[in-house]
């Protein structure tokens, strides 16, 4: 018992880092109706930036630096510049991405808090070096240390800066709960969710109350993982920017309105974590659960909030969107496919190499962002799973090829079964729910297959995940033979699975289905009432788009003869959603030049190999990906709302609608 309450306490350190950055979430959404996927992004860069100014007293920017002092800052004014870094880059989200984007749909919104989170996220190996700020192991890391004394209670060995740590996440509740509660602008801010409209004739700005909240958000989420750093994991470039799926579960557990209560799921969800990790030294604890399992928490509780309380969770008031993308029933024209596909496979004869191993992988991501399309653009549910689908169906092609001996191209579609099983049990949560609510959804599953399936050394040994090379009829199809690093042979398995799959994707898209499919993105209620089922409509897309991208995961297999859960991480599936989206996540064409753009493909190994700028891959992706969704997309706001004003008081005699050319009803 003494244990359990020494690792209770011990997980307030997490607790208190997912207890903010969840009353953060739910803060955000009140103000603005945003859910924020880069809220943890925020705080990743704070803590690089306070290990920055202890190491040199060198302010980093996103471009050039500033030398703040000729040696290392002292702790506590490197702690208020770093939180104050945090606050600027919530603040230029929110007026050069969110704002302008206030009208637009779900998919909008949450494709450019993706883009955000990976844009900070890349940002940070390029700015700072992990070696010379203590970042490698045995190095120490310069952040600051509330304290080393430690207190014994029944029995058990309590460190203070966990308390502390505690404390400081519940004084921070209480002062965003206060704020919403206590200040007129804060109660603005909250009869703002309600009529953004009616808060304008009032006199307020709704994007300057946002400002405030933004702001302040950023800060403190800035400050509460500076903070809890050295307790949890010191400097990393990745993990603090994914907390934020378990604080997205804790922000739904409060409903995304109740901020004490989001606190305190945090605190708590952070002990059961690390009482879990306790349990899994036990001798009765199963083998299959010693990883992973904490991380899998975050999706249960994400799962049965939506269930419980998904109904309960209110949406902004009034909110006027606009019009979803446009999307093009495809067409298959018999002589441009034929053309394309000789073309590709001429390129495929022309190409030796590393060239022709990244067009062929450019052909297989093509196939796995089809699956995005298939789901998020022509469905219109938000899936943040795909690579994940993919790479269960990748691990479950090793078991089948080395432990069952299945042959080609059984062990194929079994795996890629596998991953339509999977895909089905992820998609049961979009018979409930839909939007930004489902990305949360499938992103905390994501986490979860990674952190349970993939790095779980009881499912997918750490010694290898060797999968066999295919062949047909006792000829081979294998990837590799001699020197040769792809072969021809199985570059036309890859063009000609994929080229038939995409096809087939195209006649399905332009029949019943893909009409039934419209009518779900388009209205799910007037859907219903003109007699399409919507919840099988719902499951056979997310069937249809993980077989796809299993059938993708078994051939990246193929194609490396030995799988890691690198190829698959959360990461990698952002970075294709993000080229599927630039690309165009409505047509077909779009996956195809997403799969150009795809990690590892062609555009990747140009930025590795004949322009040498790999390292800034991420970055261009994730700054194409905002500039796609903010300035290209058909639905930004076409006039800010200070030019607005501006035309209004040099037009007094018209309301401010008509001095722009708009109906009143659309002034903001």
């Amino acid at each position: 018992m003494n244990d359990l309450l020494q690792f209770a306490v011990l997980g307030f350190s997490t607790g208190a880092v997912y207890a903010v950055l969840g009353a953060s979430l739910v803060s955000i959404y009140v103000a603005t109706g945003v859910i924020n996927f880069a809220q943890g992004s925020v705080a990743l860069w704070a803590v690089w930036q306070v290990a920055g100014l202890r190491t040199s007293g060198v302010l980093v920017l996103p471009v050039g630096s500033v030398e703040l002092g000729s040696g290392p800052m002292d702790v506590w004014p490197a702690v208020l510049i770093g939180a104050s870094s945090g606050l600027l880059w919530s603040l230029l989200a929110h007026l050069l991405v969110f704002r302008p984007l206030r009208r637009a749909p779900e998919l909008g919104q949450v494709v450019a808090s993706v883009g955000v989170m990976l844009l900070i996220q890349a940002l940070i190996p390029l700015r700072f070096n992990a070696e010379t700020l203590g970042a490698e192991p045995g190095s120490l890391i310069p952040l600051p240390t509330l304290t080393s004394k430690v207190i014994t209670f029944g029995g058990a060995s309590i460190a203070v800066s966990n308390l502390i740590l505690a404390a400081a996440a519940i004084a921070i509740a209480l002062i965003l709960a206060g704020y919403f509660r206590f200040t007129r602008m804060g109660v603005a801010t909250r009869a703002g969710a309600e009529d953004e409209q009616a808060l304008r004739l009032m006199g307020y700005s709704p994007d300057r109350l946002a400002a405030i909240m933004w702001a302040a958000t950023g800060f403190f989420s800035g400050l509460i993982v500076i903070l809890a750093a050295p307790a949890i994991g010191g400097l990393d470039p990745t993990s603090y920017m994914l907390y934020v799926v378990p604080a997205l579960s804790v922000a739904l557990v409060g409903r995304l309105t109740s901020i004490g209560v989001a606190c305190g799921a945090g605190l708590a969800l952070g002990s059961v974590q690390q009482i879990l990790l306790f349990l899994t030294s036990k001798s009765w604890w199963p083998s299959w659960a010693q990883a992973g399992v904490g991380d899998a928490i975050p999706f249960v509780i994400v799962v049965v909030a939506l269930f419980l309380l998904g109904r309960g969770i209110p949406e902004r008031g009034a909110r006027d969107t606009g019009a979803q993308a446009p999307v093009r029933v495809p067409r298959i024209r018999p002589l441009w496919t034929a053309a394309a596909i000789a073309g590709t496979a001429v390129a495929i004869v022309l190409t030796t190499g590393q060239w022709r191993f990244s067009l062929v992988m450019s052909i297989i991501l093509a196939l796995i962002a089809a699956s995005i399309v298939l789901l998020t653009g022509y469905l219109g549910q938000i899936s943040l799973t795909t690579m994940a689908f993919a790479g269960a169906a990748g691990f479950a092609l090793s078991k089948l090829t080395t432990n069952m001996s299945v042959p080609f191209p059984l062990s194929m579609l079994l795996a890629a079964l596998t991953a339509t099983a999977l895909g089905i049990v992820v998609g049961v949560p979009a018979l409930r729910i839909r939007g930004a609510q489902l990305a949360v959804a499938t992103i905390a599953a994501a986490l979860a297959i990674e952190s349970f399936v993939f790095n779980n050394p009881a499912m997918t040994p750490y010694t290898g995940n060797v999968i066999a090379d295919p062949s047909l009829f006792g000829f081979s199809l294998g990837v590799r033979e001699g020197t040769d690093l792809i072969t021809l042979r199985f570059s036309f398995m890859v063009l000609v699975i994929v080229a038939v799959l995409l096809i087939a994707m195209a006649r399905l898209l332009s029949g019943a289905t893909g009409r039934a499919f419209l009518a779900v993105r388009s209205n799910e209620r007037a859907a219903a009432a003109a007699g399409v089922n919507v919840p099988a409509v719902k499951l056979l897309g997310f069937a249809l788009a993980s077989f796809m991208a299993g059938i993708g995961g078994c051939l990246i297999g193929y194609s490396r003869g030995q799988l890691s859960a690198a190829s698959f991480t959360v990461l990698v599936g952002l970075a294709v959603l993000a080229t599927t989206y630039v690309g165009d996540i409505t047509r077909i064409s779009g996956a195809v030049l997403a799969g150009v753009a795809g990690p590892l493909g062609l555009l990747y190994l140009v930025f590795t190999q004949t322009i040498d700028l790999g390292h800034y891959y991420t970055l261009v992706v994730a700054a194409a990906m905002l500039l796609r969704v903010v300035v290209f997309a058909p639905h930004r706001d076409a006039v800010p709302e200070w030019l607005l004003v501006r035309r209004a008081r040099r037009a007094p005699g018209k309301p401010p609608a008509a001095a722009h050319g708009k109906e009143p009803a659309d002034v903001r």
